[in-house]
């Protein structure tokens, strides 16, 4: 048996079917609790080549665990390209974008690559790395703000959500283009009803931009007080 087939052993063994009926809610087809995923993890060390032969397995709890032994400058552009097509869970997508893509070399690259593609997921993960991107990088905010203008609404609910955050970051962080950003999501009252815990920020972009506003104009006027 390989070191995969160990692996992926161990985290049959540990499947519960009460996690999984949350996870599978969820988008992630899984029942090992995170907690003990990452103790396995933790105990296999960085190891590329194992991580590759987890992420083909297919096996959603593996592919996590591929993740989390991974590190970022191993893989070149063509590999991440073809993991995120290869994705089999929402936490998978997320933590190969925060773990993997946005600390690689290959990121700009990337963002590029994946902000038109045809297929919504692939195309959500450019916008997500474009929100990373959007304060450091020299990109277009109206040309951004144009396109969520046009498309937002009608976009598949990752890519919605997805370009949702390009919305507010540019609203939040560009204060010349905020009454614009703050007008679109207005417009498009797209996340208007999402249901939000009592403390939490909505992230309907008006109200997501006016909140983080307020909390550092507090901030600024508490730091500068005598």
């Amino acid at each position: 048996m390989s070191r995969a087939e160990d692996v992926i052993t161990e985290l049959a063994a540990l499947e519960d079917p009460r996690a999984r009926a949350v996870n599978e809610r969820h988008g992630d087809p899984h029942g090992v609790n995170l907690t003990k995923l990452r103790a396995v993890a933790k105990s296999l060390g960085t190891d590329r080549e194992l991580a590759g032969e987890l992420w083909e397995s297919g096996d959603v709890a593996a592919q996590l665990v591929a993740l989390l032994i991974s590190r970022p400058k191993a893989f070149t552009e063509d590999d991440v390209d073809a993991m995120l097509r290869t994705t089999r869970s929402e936490k998978a997508h997320d933590w190969l974008l925060n773990y993997l893509v946005k600390k690689s070399p290959h990121a700009a690259a990337l963002r590029s690559r994946w902000f038109d593609d045809a297929d919504p997921r692939v195309r959500a993960a450019g916008w997500t790395l474009t929100t990373h991107a959007v304060t450091t990088a020299d990109l277009d905010r109206d040309a951004l703000l144009d396109t969520i203008a046009r498309e937002m609404r009608e976009a598949e609910p990752k890519l919605q959500w997805a370009m949702n955050e390009t919305l507010a970051t540019i609203g939040i962080e560009d204060e010349g283009r905020r009454a614009r950003a703050v007008a679109i999501g207005e417009e498009l009252q797209v996340l208007a009803d999402y249901p939000v815990s009592k403390g939490c920020t909505s992230p309907y972009a008006p109200a997501w931009i006016a909140e983080i506003v307020r909390r550092r104009e507090d901030g600024a006027a508490l730091a500068d007080a005598p």
